[in-house]
């Protein structure tokens, strides 16, 4: 089970206490969530262009799970461990996701080897032609490569500290997805062509991020 809602999380530490860190989000950070209703999974990743940046990605049931009592206690009496490494980390982020779609076999492709996020801060009066380029152009012609597995699509009701109301996660079956015939002709297509522009389309914010360590399952509740 893979709830329609995430948290995407982004930290970086200091090289010199990097594996203390990791130490920290596989014993303490990731075990506390996993055990509350309502949280069904979490994978954690690795910037493919810089692997000292971390990203983290919950699957959840609801942004609801993040106002429950016990999700409360966790946030506002944390570990000393925690306090110190949120005190400590750099270029923290934090994006929740409320999926508006999913493309592909996810339940196969959310331990995918890597992902590709795209977020974009869409204005509300141009959502709908967003929305409808993924879906219609877009995304069936990423689709056409067998290595691309599955796409994501969320609106973000929270989004730190950048601005961003879309964010897009592809699962990957290797890197030459990125550089196939299928994501060539992705980008060559009328429809996208007008989505150039728009000012915004250009400050779309793209990464790429290799699986690290293994999917560990939560609550189905």
């Amino acid at each position: 089970m893979i709830g329609p809602t995430v948290l995407f999380s982004e930290m970086t530490p200091d090289p010199s206490w990097e594996d203390r860190f990791n130490t920290w989000y596989d014993t303490d950070h990731i075990p506390v969530r996993m055990v509350l209703d309502g949280w069904h999974g979490v994978q954690r990743y690795r910037a493919s262009d810089n692997a000292g940046d971390y990203l983290v990605v919950y699957d959840m049931r609801s942004t609801e799970v993040l106002k429950t009592p016990e999700y409360e206690v966790i946030k506002t009496d944390p570990s000393d461990e925690t306090k110190w490494m949120l005190s400590n980390v750099s270029n923290f982020t934090r994006y929740i996701g409320k999926e508006l779609g999913r493309h592909g076999d996810l339940e196969a492709a959310i331990t995918a080897p890597l992902i590709f996020t795209a977020m974009f801060n869409v204005p509300e009066e141009d959502e709908e032609e967003f929305d409808t380029w993924m879906v219609e152009d877009h995304i069936p012609l990423l689709m056409g490569c067998d290595d691309w597995l599955a796409v994501r699509r969320f609106t973000l009701p929270i989004s730190e500290p950048e601005t961003y109301t879309r964010l897009a996660i592809h699962y990957l079956a290797s890197p030459d997805a990125l550089s196939s015939p299928e994501r060539a002709a992705a980008r060559d297509t009328d429809f996208r062509e007008r989505m150039t522009r728009h000012d915004w389309f250009g400050k779309g914010r793209y990464r790429g991020y290799e699986a690290f360590g293994d999917r560990v399952p939560g609550q189905a509740g």
